[in-house]
């Protein structure tokens, strides 16, 4: 498995969906060498890497709305939509605890996905040592424009690794790997689209991070264009491509039965995609 890599997209509570699929693979002990994610994507990598089935579900999965890290209950709280300080640092340490020594002792090379706003490139950051590190970079990877303030790392100002690199499987092959694992959190032609009031208040929220706007305005472009390679690669076999076969959620799903059925359909679409995974790995 040395040459095999795992990228996976970002797309909020979808992303359960991943969490189901990364916990059977957990169940099942599969390891491998490589991580990239972004948004949430790289949240669920936590999971993975320190051996946490369940970690990544109960991070975005509460019965309780009072818990939601987003929102009214959070705006109400702490002025903002969505709580990503719950996320990252209360939770890891309180009602959620976190192995950071698992996943620092892992000898997993991983990446994640943040996007600067000052250049508006995306940045693929490691932290091997620190917890507090960690959580600030994951929290900037998840940072959602509009809906959450940019997070200061090294004097930059960052947001949602997804705004620049939403699947990011350049990075993985430029990395060497090219044999890939791709988990996808949208269904089977279902595109990125930005119409012009979204782009106008772009515009203006972020006037005085040109690069970053133009970066958010030509992202649905670039989702098209990598979700074509992907398909392409798919087609040769020289990829294998995890996906909803049932309609998925909203970015922001409170309801925890439509969560729940998400999750259950990953975990079940990898059990039954397991065998095949496996002669994909070792061919």
């Amino acid at each position: 498995m040395k040459d095999v890599g795992l990228v996976l997209e970002g797309g909020a509570l979808r992303g359960v969906f991943t969490a189901g699929v990364l916990d059977y693979l957990i169940e099942k002990d599969v390891e491998l060498p490589y991580l990239v994610g972004s948004s949430i994507g790289a949240s669920n990598m936590l999971g993975f890497i320190s051996r946490q089935a369940g970690y990544a579900k109960r991070l975005m999965m509460q019965k309780d709305s009072s818990k939601h890290f987003f929102g009214i209950n959070q705006l109400l709280k702490v002025s903002k939509i969505i709580d990503l300080d719950k996320v990252f640092f209360e939770y890891p340490h309180k009602e959620n605890p976190y192995d950071f020594k698992a996943y620092f002792n892992s000898k997993v090379i991983e990446e994640i996905v943040v996007t600067n706003c000052n250049t508006g490139m995306s940045e693929y950051i490691s932290e091997v040592n620190n917890a507090n590190e960690l959580s600030l970079i994951s929290k900037a990877s998840a940072s959602i424009a509009l809906f959450s303030s940019t997070v200061t790392i090294n004097n930059q100002p960052y947001l949602d690794g997804g705004i620049a690199d939403p699947i990011p499987l350049f990075r993985a092959i430029s990395k060497g790997f090219k044999k890939n694992v791709v988990i996808l959190t949208r269904n089977l032609g279902d595109y990125e689209t930005l119409n012009t009031y979204q782009k106008i208040v772009f515009e203006k929220i972020y006037s005085k991070y040109p690069n970053l706007v133009k970066t958010i305005v030509d992202r649905p472009k670039k989702y098209y264009e990598v979700i074509q390679m992907i398909e392409r690669l798919e087609a040769k076999k020289e990829i294998f491509v995890i996906r909803p076969e049932i309609r998925t959620v909203r970015r922001f799903e409170a309801d925890y039965g439509k969560l729940e059925k998400l999750y259950n359909h990953g975990y079940e679409t990898m059990k039954n995609q397991f065998e095949a995974l496996l002669t994909f790995i070792n061919e």
